[in-house]
């Protein structure tokens, strides 16, 4: 989801919630503790030179059970962030405290923001052999079709 997104999201939301992904939500009295830009340069497995920039929001919770923070306010705290970091349209990665510093990709419901969980990848598959995942096929979904070799049809 990319920061323009969630701009759009923010403006028709009364309530903001984010919900992890096994569908319980962060508690309401959570803070955003930062707005930021992180670029990343790196070099994949093949030797590819990459680079990469992500919008970064950081989830805290804190023992403030008073703290509420409506959409509109965090609509007003990006409006900063753009302002003095200079921040262009890129994607929305998440921050929040589980058993360590857990990253999420954002995404959004109609109704709340869901963290959806990051995984790791080979960027060059093809140059360190790995080879890609064929897709699994049911032998008894297998239908004959036309031009196929089927009994009776004089193909074997």
């Amino acid at each position: 989801m990319k920061l323009s997104e969630v701009k759009e999201a923010l403006s028709g939301l009364e309530a903001l919630y984010f919900e992890l992904p096994d569908g319980s939500v962060v508690p309401p009295h959570f803070h955003v503790t930062e707005i930021g830009e992180v670029q990343r340069r790196f070099i994949d497995c093949g030797g590819t030179l990459r680079k990469e920039t992500v919008i970064n929001f950081q989830l805290f919770t804190a023992d403030d059970y008073d703290h509420r923070l409506q959409a509109t306010k965090l609509k007003d705290i990006i409006a900063v962030s753009e302002k003095h970091l200079l921040l262009d349209d890129h994607e929305v990665e998440v921050e929040y405290q589980g058993n360590t510093i857990e990253v999420y990709n954002l995404d959004f419901n109609g109704k709340h923001f869901v963290l959806v969980p990051t995984q790791t990848d080979c960027l060059a598959k093809d140059n360190c052999g790995i080879p890609e995942a064929k897709p699994k096929v049911k032998l008894s979904e297998l239908t004959a079709t036309s031009g196929s070799c089927v009994p009776g049809s004089g193909c074997c």
